[in-house]
This record gives structure tokens, sequence and C-alpha cells, in this order.
């Protein structure tokens, strides 16, 4: 399955653009060139329709008075190193379940997958784990952690220099790019959607699953 791609968070140019100064960041300096060097390390997150997942008690039958569990992926939180030749993140994330019959103690194993996308659609890499949930006797809710973690080629991950060039050199008035905005530039929007890299994590569904989650 190939995970739909646009973040619950958008991660966008214009957000690489706001916050404070500093290094990491794509800065405004007085509304003329943009001063720092953008990071390498991919943003994290969650792709649409994939932080639930839904199972039934008769298969094929989506139905509320069918539904025998649901668990959503949640406070996914993400480290990353980007001091070597490969940029190396870290996520973790909280699986929170609920079951409709609480008798008798269960455990339930869920499947999740962490992939990295360059570009907004290329598929990079894709590895799938699970995460194991016990529940007690008699007990509703339940929750377990899981983690992951994924590797970008730094180099691919940063600009070239005759694009940052543009990025960065200062303008002056009267100057005939002056009111250009080089992040409007065809060649500047594909190098930095080349060097854009996202480390998507979700439950590996099922199609009808997916579907399920779309359409409710």
């Amino acid at each position: 399955m190939t995970p739909r791609t646009r973040l619950y968070a958008a991660v966008t140019i214009a957000a690489a653009l706001a916050g404070c100064r500093g290094t990491g960041d794509l800065v405004v300096d007085e509304g003329v060139g943009i001063t720092a060097v953008r990071s390498a390390c991919p943003a994290v997150g969650v792709p649409d329709y994939t932080g639930d997942v839904t199972l039934f008690r008769t298969p094929g039958v989506a139905t509320a008075d069918n539904i025998d569990l649901v668990a959503a992926l949640t406070n996914v939180r993400s480290t990353c190193n980007e001091t070597g030749e490969r940029v190396y993140t870290a996520a973790t994330f909280d699986v929170l379940a609920r079951r409709t019959d609480v008798r008798g103690a269960r455990t339930v194993t869920l499947p999740y997958f962490v992939t990295v996308l360059r570009g907004g659609s290329a598929v990079i890499s894709k590895r799938v784990g699970s995460v194991t949930i016990n529940f007690a006797d008699g007990q509703e809710r339940a929750q377990v952690s899981g983690s992951a973690s994924a590797y970008v080629d730094k180099a691919e991950a940063s600009l070239p220099a005759d694009i940052r060039e543009q990025i960065t050199r200062k303008r002056k008035a009267g100057d005939a790019d002056a009111a250009v905005d080089p992040l409007s530039r065809p060649e500047v929007k594909a190098a930095v959607a080349r060097a854009t890299f996202e480390v998507l994590v979700g439950f590996q569904l099922s199609q009808d699953q997916l579907s399920y989650n779309a359409t409710r």
C-alpha cells in the first residue's frame, strides 16, 4: 500500500519560512533575501487516513454495532542527527486502543509502516513493524509505545550551491529581480522539492481499512 502523502500537520515551504531566526530555518531578512540554510532533517508526520485502524468482529461488515477494536497512532515525537553523511531520524509514538468486548485477557498485534518520501510523492524506502497491545480481563483500554527510524543521504537533502545562492543572495531596491520571490522560480521550486524529505509513520492498512477511514 502506498500511503497518502499529505501530512495532518502540512509541512510546506511557507512553514519553513515561519518562526524565529536560527540555524536550519529559511528566514526573510527585511524582505530582501533569505539569511539561513534549511535543515537537512526530514519532516515527520502521519499521512491522512493512516492514523486510525478499526477492526470488526465480522469481516466485511463495517457497521458501528460490529466494531471489535479501534486504535489511534498519536503523540509522534522525533529527533534528528544531521552531523554525518547520512541524516538519522528517530521517532516514537503511542498507540491507544479500545475494545468493545472486555471479557477475558486478549493480545492484539497491529502492523505499522515507516516510509521515507521525497518531493512529496517519491517513496524512497518503506519498512513494516508491529506493536502488540495487551488487555487484561475486564480492561477496555490499553496503550503501547512504538518506535521507527530512517536514514536520508545528507547530500540529497541539501540544496545545490547555485540554488542556495539564488535563495540567500541579498537584493537591493532597484535590482531587476528585487521583487521576485526566488522560491517562485521553477528551477528553485524543483530543487527544493528534490531536497525535501519526509518520514511518515502510520498503520499498515488493508485497502478496505483505508477506504473505511477515508469515507467514514
